[in-house]
């Protein structure tokens, strides 16, 4: 009996080698985006203020005043008390369908919600109040992820809109992916300088107040909102930056967008109508962009998702603004988002933790700190204090002279 067990087990090992054999070559791995749905009627009334509850996926950092806020994403924000940073306290959840930025000037919130501009009054943070929506002004906000495969299913475009998508990793024919690229996609969507007080938001930030201007970038767009009534923005016309656009960070009267092919920079000397001034190409991998005097530091992601195959930290010579050049190199594991205070260049280097260089001499930089173990995703460097976010924790960190020590963490779970 056991000679046939044993027998019939090498039977099946080889049928089953024979199979893997065959299908050499005929298959791989590739990355496959699918829609995150909801209901129009859920989604008209999908903005609410509500107790604390746990993070389901933390997202983009935003700070103000004594107050932050984490995206939850596409769900809404979390507002977290940091009046003491050595025990800061989650206070309130505003629920936001299909949310993932947002701004703050004077007391007066700006979110995303899918394609509509939210307005709330949060001079009273124990009394968050609703006070406009701008319907249909953020009209390609649905970003479009880096993938090999779309797949739509069933979506009732009367009744449903799509909010986002997420990424698996799936097995498909080799030959379905090349025979994707002769077919035409067709998806319709149904969709510091001043006396002011405005927030602060890290690297990966789509939106950004300057003055009287909020600029919100979207896959193709700068969308432009005039924001002198607070409670009234006027929607100006959008400017075409390109394709992919990730990010917005502001420096002086320029904008520099983080895309998937480069970075693109554009003078807001007139603010209502952004002007093209020069770009710097680097390739496919996911970019975002921090300034500080004549450098630009660009983080590339590489990997299935993001296109390119490296990762690393590129720092751009900006001082001729109309012709940004490479001077510098560095590897990294798998960076996120970035921030720079003083002389001290922080990096979310993805699972490899969060990374501290001394940046004085951009050509040789020096590590300060590696705080491994952790999983980043931004940082916001503060004046007193580092805020970084990653894995559903909140981390804080207080600066010293050569480095920095962790003050306190958050669990958002």
């Amino acid at each position: 009996m056991k000679i046939k067990v044993v027998l019939v087990l090498i039977i099946i090992s080889f049928g089953l080698f024979s199979c893997e054999k065959d299908e050499d070559g005929k298959y791989a791995d590739y990355l496959v985006a699918k829609p995150l749905k909801i209901t129009k009627a859920e989604f008209k009334e999908g903005v609410d203020i509500i107790a604390p509850m746990p993070i389901d996926e933390s997202g983009k950092i935003y700070s103000y005043e004594n107050y932050i806020f984490i995206n939850d994403k596409y769900k809404g924000v979390h507002v977290i008390d940091n009046t003491n940073p050595s025990s800061p306290k989650k206070i309130a959840f505003i629920k936001i369908a299909g949310n993932v930025d947002i701004s703050v000037k004077d007391d007066y919130l700006y979110a995303d919600s899918i394609t509509d501009l939210m307005v709330l009054d949060i001079s009273n943070i124990q009394n968050i109040k609703i006070i406009n929506r701008l319907e249909n002004v953020l009209r390609d906000n649905v970003v479009w992820p880096a993938a090999d495969f779309y797949e739509y299913g069933e979506i009732d475009y009367e009744n449903e809109m799509i909010i986002g998508w997420e990424t698996v990793t799936e097995r498909r024919l080799v030959e379905d992916y090349e025979e994707r690229f002769g077919r035409e996609i067709d998806v319709v969507f149904n969709m510091e300088t001043d006396a002011s007080s405005v927030g602060q938001g890290g690297s990966l930030a789509r939106f950004k107040i300057v003055d009287d201007y909020l600029y919100a970038v979207d896959s193709h767009n700068i969308n432009v909102f005039n924001i002198e009534d607070l409670g009234n923005p006027e929607d100006l016309e959008d400017v075409y930056a390109g394709f992919d656009i990730e990010t917005i960070f502001n420096r002086g009267n320029y904008l520099f967008l983080g895309s998937m092919r480069g970075m693109y920079i554009y003078d807001i000397t007139t603010p209502a109508t952004p002007t093209f001034v020069s770009e710097f190409e680097h390739g496919t991998a996911c970019d975002p962009v921090v300034v500080d005097g004549d450098y630009a530091y660009v983080t590339l992601r590489g990997g299935n998702e993001c296109g390119a195959t490296e990762s690393g930290l590129f720092i751009v010579d900006i001082s001729d603004i109309a012709n940004p050049v490479l001077e510098k190199t560095y590897p990294l594991e798998g960076p996120y988002g970035l921030g720079i205070k003083d002389e001290k260049l922080f990096i979310c280097d993805g699972a490899a933790g969060l990374k501290v260089y001394d940046k004085t001499d951009v050509a040789d930089l020096k590590q300060l700190n590696h705080f491994k173990n952790i999983d980043t995703f931004d940082v916001i460097p503060l004046e007193n204090q580092l805020l970084m976010v990653g894995d559903e924790v909140l981390y804080q960190y207080e600066y010293l002279n050569n480095n920095i020590k962790l003050i306190s963490t958050l669990e958002l779970n």
